[in-house]
């Protein structure tokens, strides 16, 4: 029955996209009301929703659009789009976004979880201290076409209904001198058939959404204040790609980025957010990330991308892979390495892995 169900299923799903198709981000294509209902991926024991602290009271009254004026700014010489609305501005390099506002984590903490809430999710890491929260896996139920057959048999049918996909969202919100920087990374899944006769499936990794990362972000803004058309200007706002190439220093594999340490922390950060890494903490001073990676895998006998790329198992009495990943500023560019957990430079195969993988996603 398990296998005839999966059948059925995937046999709908061709059928009504066959018949109708339609864009993620056109209009308004993000539902993802039905989070908690999706196909439910495992949740590491590590990763479990902590305990909510009430030191971290939300001062002062609400915010409204009304308290801003519309700007823009590109900042000559920076490779980076900036665009202004009161005290909050998006910043790109390539296809990395990140909001920068001038208020504090603190005052900031609530009405962001907020805002993931009302999007329809549910959070299962919630981090105060490192200022990282990460909702639960969830369907985008508005890639489903609104087609005649599901709006005639809707609810009835709607458990057979699925797109195949599942996403998640981590949120960084990173303490500056003047303010908070927040960076939205997504992780997603894919089903797909693990033999021939096409009657099983296993969940997946899929590569990251930019795309998906900076809607969030532009409806992030509105939560703070900024318009619906301020935003979406904002959102649009391009600008060019710093490089970034894997070379070798000293007879260890390293990232070399064309930018000052400020800016390639900030990109290095995101790209370990959206390549499946956990920063366990970060010591900006030193140019430290703590990192350690946790299978996304659903099926237990498989391990995920990461697990096939380091050869780790998937056994959960198996110690986490850790790592720090060292972000070094010189003048205008940034050479990024990889120590093992003691803090010894790494030149494993392990190390040129790691870089590679941090320089394809800061293209």
């Amino acid at each position: 029955m398990k296998n005839l169900s999966h059948i059925s299923r995937f046999a709908l799903l061709a059928l009504v996209v066959s018949l109708a198709a339609c864009s993620v981000l056109e209009g308004d294509k993000i539902d993802y009301k039905s989070a908690g209902k999706a196909p439910t991926l495992e949740v590491p024991p590590d990763l479990s929703q902590l305990s909510r602290e009430n030191r971290y009271a939300v001062p002062g009254g609400a915010v409204t659009a009304n308290a801003y004026q519309a700007g823009a700014a590109n900042a000559p010489g920076i490779p980076t789009a900036v665009a202004n609305i009161g005290d909050v501005r998006m910043e790109r390099s390539g296809t990395q976004r990140w909001i920068v506002i001038n208020r504090t984590p603190e005052q900031l903490w609530d009405p962001v979880k907020d805002f993931w809430q009302e999007s329809g999710f549910l959070l299962t890491t919630e981090q105060r201290n490192l200022g990282i929260m990460e909702t639960d896996w969830a369907e985008n139920r508005a890639k489903l076409p609104q087609d005649i057959i599901r709006g005639t048999l809707g609810k009835l049918v709607d458990s057979v209904y699925s797109t195949g996909e599942l996403d998640r969202f981590r949120t960084r919100l990173e303490r500056t001198p003047n303010g908070t920087e927040i960076f939205v990374s997504h992780r997603g899944m894919q089903e797909v058939y693990n033999n021939s006769r096409q009657d099983q499936t296993v969940w997946q990794p899929r590569p990251s959404d930019p795309e998906l990362e900076t809607e969030f972000l532009r409806r992030l803004m509105v939560k703070l204040g900024v318009s619906q058309e301020q935003s979406k200007i904002i959102a649009a706002t391009s600008a060019p790609t710093k490089t970034a190439t894997v070379s070798n220093a000293g007879g260890q594999p390293v990232v070399q980025i064309s930018e000052g340490f400020d800016r390639a922390w900030r990109r290095v950060g995101l790209a370990l957010d959206r390549t499946g890494f956990t920063v366990e903490d970060r010591d900006r001073s030193a140019g430290i990330y703590y990192v350690r990676y946790v299978t996304p895998n659903a099926d237990k006998k498989e391990p995920g991308f990461f697990g096939k790329l380091f050869g780790s198992s998937s056994s959960k009495n198996e110690a986490p892979i850790k790592f720090r990943i060292l972000v070094k500023g010189q003048g205008e560019s940034t050479t990024v390495s990889v120590l093992n957990e003691s803090g010894a430079p790494e030149t494993s195969a392990n190390a040129q892995r790691i870089v590679q993988v941090i320089a394809d996603d800061l293209k």
